[in-house]
């Protein structure tokens, strides 16, 4: 009974990851961090340079512990902002994610720019990241489990050797923040570029057999701040929405800062994992933790997700009053 239980789950486990990557076709979702509110320029653009800081963040996402080959991402940014003139800013930064999900080792290195306009008593922010995008599938890897309605093992979609390839990518996003909210908008790989795979020393004018899509994703993200009155305590619910016209998930987090220093939360992801989390920021040091379980049948197989954020800020001094300062409703 055992045998027969621990066979199941293993294919449960292969089914889950195997399904979110398939060859040819639709590559993977972009990986999704519990704490997404630590990292917006990983999401939207148009968030570098939204702070007087030089803002450094890198994160960790261990998704599904106790899996084999399961999603792990990791991911670096930063980002600072430069001055124009009197009184014009911009954003500039640079971003990379390494990724392993199923047989997959996906890496991504970018530059971001974004341009600042003062309105409305806050500030509009445009934001573009040209990027390239790279792709390697395990093929020497592949194992299909016995009794496996999904795959056969002389499947020509997939490969049996090891394939790799690189696209140039594009995303583009808009915000706008104020002193108590922020709302943004953003379509990471806008062009949805093509990725022909070819196996190591295979020339360059020979066909590729297999190619994968990067797909387009389009995110909105709002934040909060929340003062509470008489208290040292400050709310800070938060949204994230994704879809690509084909699925959605949406995610909401609601945060309790004390003092400016400790903070905890809760978050609910739709129909997927409910997260919790806590952390604390010390002389411009910013650590948090979260934990995700699910609640689909990989719960079976595995114990949850743990995630990592951490970071650095440096403050900029421009020598000025900025009379139009305003203050991230982030808590850094």
């Amino acid at each position: 009974m055992k045998r027969h239980r621990a066979a199941y789950l293993r294919i449960l486990a292969f089914l889950a990851i195997i399904t979110s990557a398939v060859l040819p076709g639709k590559a993977q979702n972009d990986p999704q961090y519990a704490q997404y509110w630590a990292i917006p320029t990983f999401y939207n653009p148009a968030y570098a340079g939204s702070l007087e800081f030089i803002r450094i963040r890198l994160g960790a996402n261990l998704q599904w512990l106790g899996i084999k080959n399961a999603p792990r991402t990791f991911n670096g940014n930063a980002d600072m902002q430069l001055k124009l003139g009197k009184k014009q800013r911009m954003g500039v930064g640079i971003i990379a994610m390494q990724e392993r999900i199923g047989l997959f080792d996906n890496m991504m290195f970018g530059a971001q720019a974004a341009y600042q306009i003062r309105a409305l008593k806050g500030v509009f922010s445009i934001g573009i990241q040209p990027a390239y995008y790279s792709v390697k599938f395990r093929g020497t890897d592949v194992y299909i489990p016995e009794g496996d309605d999904f795959h056969q093992p002389d499947d020509e979609a997939l490969p049996k050797q090891d394939v790799s390839g690189g696209a140039f990518d594009l995303s583009v996003g808009v915000s706008y923040t104020h002193k108590y909210f922020s709302v943004g908008v953003s379509a990471l790989h806008l062009l949805e570029p093509k990725v022909d795979l070819q196996q190591e020393g295979q020339s360059e004018t020979e066909q590729a057999q297999f190619s994968t899509v990067i797909q387009r994703q389009l995110y909105f993200t709002a934040d909060g701040n929340i003062p509470i009155r008489n208290s040292l305590f400050s709310l800070q619910p938060s949204l994230l929405v994704r879809t690509n016209f084909s699925n959605f998930s949406a995610e909401i987090t609601m945060r309790a800062t004390f003092k400016r220093l400790f903070w905890a939360g809760v978050g609910y992801r739709w129909k997927d994992a409910l997260s919790v989390m806590a952390g604390a920021e010390f002389k411009n040091f910013f650590l948090g933790y979260a934990y995700s379980y699910p609640f689909s049948a990989i719960n079976r197989a595995s114990s949850g997700s743990h995630e990592l954020v951490a970071g650095y800020m440096i403050k900029l001094n421009y020598g000025e009053k900025n009379k139009n300062k305003h203050r991230s409703i982030r808590i850094m």
